[in-house]
């Protein structure tokens, strides 16, 4: 049964990106048709429930993403497995609290670093947080979170993503830090505007 929706969401999203996916350049694909900007929200739901499953016995206390498009897939794994969302921001508001959790992010499709900023409040070293994201290519965003669940004293259990650029190698980077990485896509290139799906 777990194999079954596996194959289902994998089929799914791999669809979705043959349809409605364009490739940019060598480096960078464009889902914003039903991921990051335009989101479907079936879709979405499917994604939160695979992700679950994936990290199920896991007892995970919160899900950690980063503002704004890993904000629908973060939320719709929440949704699924009854836990609190929390999201790094890109501007530290004026209300926010006196002890604040900070990372840097490197935007490959932006080409700035920005500093991401989490309320202590929401975090802490109770928590057993799952790190979602919609993509992971060099793995900055991730790094980024990673500094935040350090800060705040909490235990990582994972990373989940959508899609894994592989030859961007964030991921391995990552795995070999013994981090768990969860990919439901993995694409091992982009080139000559085709993508090579590696699962």
């Amino acid at each position: 049964m777990e194999g079954e929706s596996i194959v289902q969401v994998k089929d799914l999203l791999k669809e979705k990106i043959r349809q409605e996916g364009r490739v940019v350049s060598d480096d960078v694909l464009k889902v914003d048709a039903f991921l990051n900007h335009q989101i479907d929200p079936i879709l979405m739901l499917k994604i939160g429930e695979e992700f679950t499953s994936r990290f199920s016995g896991c007892e995970i206390t919160k899900v950690l993403t980063v503002e704004a498009s890993g904000i629908a897939v973060a939320l719709m794994t929440g949704l699924c497995l009854k836990v609190p969302v929390v999201f790094a921001k890109k501007k530290q508001p004026s209300t926010m609290g006196e002890e604040i959790y900070c990372g840097k992010v490197r935007s490959f499709t932006r080409e700035e670093v920005v500093q991401i900023v989490v309320d202590g409040n929401y975090l802490g070293p109770d928590d057993k947080v799952l790190i979602i994201d919609d993509f992971l290519a060099s793995g900055e965003a991730a790094k980024g979170l990673l500094k935040i669940v350090e800060q705040a004293g909490a235990s990582l259990v994972g990373i989940g993503t959508v899609i894994e650029k592989v030859f961007q190698s964030g991921g391995n980077s990552l795995r070999k830090q013994g981090i768990r990485v969860e990919s439901l896509i993995k694409i091992g290139s982009l080139a000559n505007g085709e993508v090579e799906f590696l699962n």
